[in-house]
């Protein structure tokens, strides 16, 4: 098993265990590959979710650049959501759920 498969089926075990989401295996994997070489660093791998930089990082490059949606959607609103659902004291959230999540939201996996 790959590197990247192995991610995958963490972030899918993320999912089901820590949000009770039951993960589109297809969707998360193709999350997980527009994520790119990001998943292999510690750093980049994860999502703070205290820090206000990394939440407008979130939602500037990937809320309105990648998946198209506007700013005057209640964006912050989502991004909190999804953090509670994956929970708030959770130390290791990973980018690649904390984006399938929100890619699910938002109801646009048509993006991928």
């Amino acid at each position: 098993m790959s590197k990247r498969d192995e991610l995958i089926a963490k972030y899918a075990a993320d999912l089901k265990d820590k949000c009770g989401v039951n993960p589109d295996m297809d969707l998360l994997t193709k999350v997980t590959v527009g994520l790119g070489p990001s998943i292999y660093n510690a750093d980049s791998s994860t999502v703070s979710g205290s820090d206000e930089k990394e939440l407008a990082t979130v939602k500037h490059n990937f809320l309105i650049k990648k998946l198209g949606l506007s700013e005057s959607a209640d964006l912050d609103g989502a991004i909190s959501s999804v953090l509670d659902t994956y929970g708030q004291s959770n130390r290791n959230k990973y980018r690649a759920v904390v984006y399938y999540l929100l890619v699910k939201h938002f109801n646009k996996a048509s993006v991928y």
